[in-house]
């Protein structure tokens, strides 16, 4: 989108972050599981990202995927991205990489409030032979790439950033990245190689929402002072509250002369405090009784008002 504060308010976006909680929550309700505090923590960063930040192609209409065709094969046989969502591939715009796959159902949420995914998309989520894959995979709505095991997408972008300068694309490259690759060895590495390359075309926006599938970060390896680190592998390092918008438009939206890192602190049980009960363990959600189940659809009726 790439608009100005002037077009688009700080209240619609909130609006949208509203809008994908909500279509997380209806899909968890329905299907009895989903990755939901990831939406709670994400929300107002990717409907940021999507309605201020990036300057992506406009697309015609919501668009409906296509059913999955085959693995790829030589001549370009069957080589579909989910790059189609993000107004496909051009010099002048930006492009997404999102890292973390399994925040697959928070992008196509997003997708969809931002009108770039029909909504009846997800009535074929996780099932054989759709591309609307439960852990995104490169023909998925808004995934370019198979990010692999966690945290290879940085990598991916350091790729494509480069390729994008020798072609002299005026657009930048944006990583979408959760906490948890900062655990990662290779997340390093590509750290180094970006600055290495001044690649200041690069940007990457992290959920630092605290909690992996394990329970709290801190438990499994601590990553903190994350600002701290980065910045000193020669990054511009900008640091928000995740659920402020004003805040994260205002880092996304500013120029560097460096590899750019957005870190966004963010509470994986924001709109949702029912959430909190689960707590240290909050990754996935599945319910554990028809009694909490209803406990979340008043949630939801409660969120709906």
């Amino acid at each position: 989108m790439g608009s100005t504060a002037a077009e688009v308010s700080t209240e619609h976006i909130q609006a949208l972050a509203q809008g994908i909680r909500k279509r997380v929550l209806q899909h968890t309700l329905t299907n009895n599981g989903g990755y939901m505090s990831q939406a709670c923590s994400a929300a107002e960063l990717l409907s940021t990202l999507y309605a201020d930040i990036l300057h992506l192609p406009p697309v015609s209409a919501p668009l409906l995927p296509e059913a999955f065709a085959g693995t790829p094969a030589p001549g370009g046989i069957n080589r579909r991205t989910g790059a189609i969502f993000h107004g496909g591939v051009s010099a002048e715009h930006d492009r997404l990489i999102v890292s973390p796959a399994h925040y697959a159902l928070v992008v196509y949420a997003a997708l969809i409030e931002m009108g770039r995914l029909d909504e009846n998309a997800l009535d074929s989520f996780n099932k054989d032979g759709s591309t609307v894959e439960m852990i995104g995979a490169e023909h998925s709505p808004g995934f370019e790439t198979t990010t692999g095991s966690l945290a290879q997408a940085l990598s991916h972008a350091i790729g494509i950033a480069l390729a994008r300068r020798t072609k002299k694309d005026s657009g930048k490259t944006w990583v979408f990245m959760s906490d948890g690759e900062f655990q990662e060895g290779q997340t390093w590495e590509a750290l180094h190689a970006a600055n290495h390359y001044s690649l200041d075309s690069l940007r990457i926006i992290v959920d630092v929402n605290r909690a992996q599938v394990d329970g709290p970060m801190d438990s499994v390896m601590v990553i903190e002072p994350l600002e701290e680190k980065i910045a000193n592998f020669g990054w511009d390092v900008r640091k928000v509250d995740g659920h402020d918008i004003d805040a994260i438009r205002l880092a996304g939206n500013d120029s560097s002369s460096r590899p750019m890192a957005i870190l966004c602190y963010t509470d994986p049980s924001r709109g949702l405090p029912i959430l909190q009960e689960r707590y240290p363990v909050l990754h996935y959600l599945r319910f554990k009784s028809s009694d909490e189940q209803a406990q979340y659809q008043a949630a939801y009726e409660e969120m709906s008002r």
